[in-house]
């Protein structure tokens, strides 16, 4: 039989290798068809006397990434499809077709026939669980090798399975470890849990899963042995009488009870090891189903799945436009930033020039990139012949005409406008008719800047954000007169780079920093009332922000805050400044002298390593302070979230982001706001739009007029009407 993702041979010693390699595809995924023929795969190499064993592997360069996007989607749509119908009826087909998956892999744990996966390249969710499946695993030594169960952080948890054979390999910590965090395994360390049984080189992946059948492999799963006893001893043992009660409060500790899937994982372990192995399959199929149904989920799979990918697929590139392979570009400015940008543009295989107004500070720039270089090497994430590859993709210069053939460039001076102009004309000046200009400028709107341009429509904002090798958006800031075919190749260039862009229109702040700067004004409103400082911070964290806003406002630095609040004095007029905001920010930096992080003292002290930050006592004596019994956490949390909510809930109405998938992925990759929301506006529609207008209207009472809900809000509350529904990403996609 001929199947569109398989192919089958079988050898002379009875071996059938099935290859999965799905046509038109950079990565093998599971969809219905998939799942249809592996299904008449198992039962054909049953079948057939002819047939000893099955290895099982992949014919691209990675083994497979789990989940297809368009069958996620198809999960929740059909369920609140169905949900309006008849809710009980929505649940039960939900559970059934949850059941599909850990059924296929049951059938072929159970076949009678030794199976082995031979792992390549990535194997991460539904591909690992299916391989967990198989009577014995085999994974290549390359360091491409990525083993993982990341479904956590999307707000789901492996529920094909893997909850109970994980479980059932390796100690119940390790296990607990491997799926709350999601974290990824090299093919040692899955070796050394126990999770594969050989590590081999690559080459000799399929001829030592082949030999696993011939030296007689048993076609029977541990758990299915008499007899069968779980790592460790499982739930009765000593050693369960440690882990199990500190296993809760650890994860409560680390997640604020705000992730639904992982406490699922929890449950599922401690219930599934107590009772026969297929009992276990149905309890985790129940706790899924259940997880599937929670907002977290939809929100967290929607932002953090769906839609990131395709944002990163060019979902915002104009139509027309023909792609642009980069073959050089340039970036002005060999500071920090610039140097990052230069380094991650080198990381990508791209040529760059890095100028700056002499040649020692531009070398001294590409010494940023040796020092990352050397950081990957020394981690093991590079080998020293990469290193000496991407750093010679990296010209220091300081003459202005060697961008003469660049398809880009990008600026990264000091934020001042004269400085920036005479970049501008400077590098106009070399500039070839077919290059964009492109600005890394945080604070100052990309339609001035480009006044000083010649060519308005090949100007355009790109802003980065630090650490630039680590942080994962970009945004792609639209001036006035910007053409679609600088928008084109500048998302063509965050591709190229691995950055997920989101596409705003200009204002000050653009939309990251316009949220950033609500949740540590916020803050500062908090300080100054007197809530305590560890209490704030500790509010935010459990609100599910990375980090709370004062340790935050250390690492954009306060005198940074200082010239941004004077600045908008300058350019709007005082009323634009909150005069308390002024005064405090003031004290800090003039006063106290406590500029952040860089100069070790700001609202945190920072002791030479290893002793770790704390935060300067002197915060309790700048306002009076109230007592912590009469604060309320569950306020604070609302608080921040809502603050930064209703500031990007502004940018929609205003125009600035016109797609909210964008405000959802920027806002949790651009400063963290709490993942398993879903993002800034996915948590108003989450909660409904009408209770947060009635929450904001509360707040606004008790903390001031910055939390009243703007009129599209109430707008939007009267009709009943969501972000999503409302600004439906999908209907402009159709339109075009």
């Amino acid at each position: 039989m001929a199947y569109a993702n398989f192919t089958v041979e079988t050898d002379a010693d009875g071996i059938a290798l099935v290859t999965w390699d799905m046509p038109g595809k950079s990565m093998n995924v599971f969809t219905a068809e998939v799942m249809d023929e592996l299904n008449a795969i198992i039962d054909a190499t049953v079948a057939d006397a002819a047939v000893k064993g099955v290895v099982f592997t992949s014919g691209k360069s990675s083994f497979s990434g789990g989940a297809d996007l368009s069958m996620i989607k198809s999960m929740f749509s059909l369920y609140q499809d169905e949900k309006a119908k008849d809710p009980a009826a929505a649940a039960q087909k939900l559970f059934n077709l949850v059941g599909r998956m850990t059924g296929l892999f049951r059938k072929l744990e159970t076949c009678g026939k030794p199976w082995v996966s031979a792992i390549n390249g990535t194997c991460m969710g539904g591909a690992f669980e299916l391989s967990l499946a198989c009577h014995g695993r085999v994974a290549s030594s390359a360091k491409s090798v990525k083993i993982a169960l990341p479904e956590v952080k999307v707000g789901l948890f492996p529920g094909a399975g893997g909850t109970q054979r994980v479980s059932r390999l390796t100690d119940a910590q390790s296990a607990l470890q491997m799926m709350t965090t999601g974290q990824s395994l090299t093919a040692a360390r899955a070796k050394a849990m126990n999770l594969v049984h050989q590590v081999v080189e690559p080459d000799q992946l399929v001829p030592a899963a082949k030999q696993m059948i011939k030296d007689g492999l048993k076609p029977v799963a541990p758990w299915d042995e008499k007899g069968f006893k779980a790592p460790g001893g499982g739930i009765w043992t000593p050693a369960a009488a440690q882990l199990w009660p500190a296993a809760p409060a650890i994860l409560r500790r680390e997640t604020s009870g705000n992730y639904p899937a992982a406490l699922a994982i929890l449950k599922c372990v401690y219930e599934g090891l107590q009772v026969p192995f297929d009992t276990g399959l149905k309890i985790e199929q129940r706790y899924f189903t259940h997880v599937l149904q929670t907002t977290e989920a939809y929100s967290m799979i929607r932002s953090l799945f769906i839609s990131m990918q395709e944002l990163g697929k060019g979902a915002r590139r104009p139509a027309g436009q023909p792609k642009t392979e980069l073959k050089k570009v340039g970036v002005v400015g060999a500071g920090f930033m610039g140097a990052s940008i230069a380094y991650v543009t080198a990381a990508a295989g791209i040529p760059v020039t890095l100028i700056d107004r002499d040649i020692e500070a531009a070398t001294k720039g590409k010494g940023v990139g040796e020092g990352l270089v050397k950081d990957s090497i020394g981690k093991g994430r590079m080998t020293q012949d990469e290193g000496a590859a991407l750093l010679s993709r990296i010209t220091p210069s300081a003459d202005y005409s060697d961008l003469k053939d660049a398809d880009l460039v990008i600026e990264a001076v000091f934020e001042d406008r004269e400085v920036k102009k005479a970049v501008i004309e400077a590098v106009e000046a070399v500039l070839p008719p077919t290059a964009i200009f492109a600005s890394n400028t945080s604070t100052l709107p990309i339609t001035g800047l480009a006044k000083n341009s010649k060519r308005p429509a090949d100007f355009i904002g790109v802003h980065f954000f630090s650490p630039v090798e680590k942080m994962m958006l970009t945004e792609v800031i639209l001036g006035k007169e910007t053409g679609d075919r600088a928008i084109a190749v500048a998302l063509d260039y965050v591709a190229a780079i691995k950055k997920t862009p989101i596409v705003v229109n200009d204002t000050r702040g653009f939309f990251v920093n316009r949220c950033v700067f609500r949740y540590i004004h916020e803050a500062y409103d908090m300080l100054i009332e007197g809530v305590p400082a560890a209490m704030i911070e500790n509010a935010a964290k459990m609100a599910g922000m990375p980090v709370g806003p004062l340790a935050l406002n250390d690492e954009v630095a306060i005198d940074l805050s200082y010239k941004i609040l004077k600045a908008t004095v300058a350019d709007l007029g005082e009323k634009a400044v909150d005069p308390r905001h002024m005064q405090l920010v003031t004290g800090l930096v003039e006063r106290e002298g406590r500029l952040g992080r860089k100069n070790s003292k700001g609202f945190y002290d920072y002791p030479p390593k290893p002793a770790k930050k704390s935060l300067w006592p002197g915060l309790k004596n700048l306002y009076p302070q109230k007592k912590a019994d009469d604060v309320d956490v569950n306020v604070l949390k609302q608080r921040f979230l809502v603050t930064i909510a209703l500031e990007a809930a502004r940018t929609i109405e205003e125009g600035i982001v016109t797609d909210p998938r964008e405000a959802d992925v920027g806002s949790i990759l651009g400063f963290g706001f709490a993942p398993y929301t879903g993002g800034a506006l996915s948590y108003i529609d989450g909660m409904g739009v009408k209770a947060f207008v009635d929450l904001c209207d509360k707040l606004a009472a008790a903390y001031g007029p910055h939390f009243q809900p703007t009129a599209l809000l109430k707008d939007m509350a009267a009709k009943g009407e969501t972000f999503y529904g409302r600004f439906d990403p999908y209907r402009v996609v159709k339109a075009a």
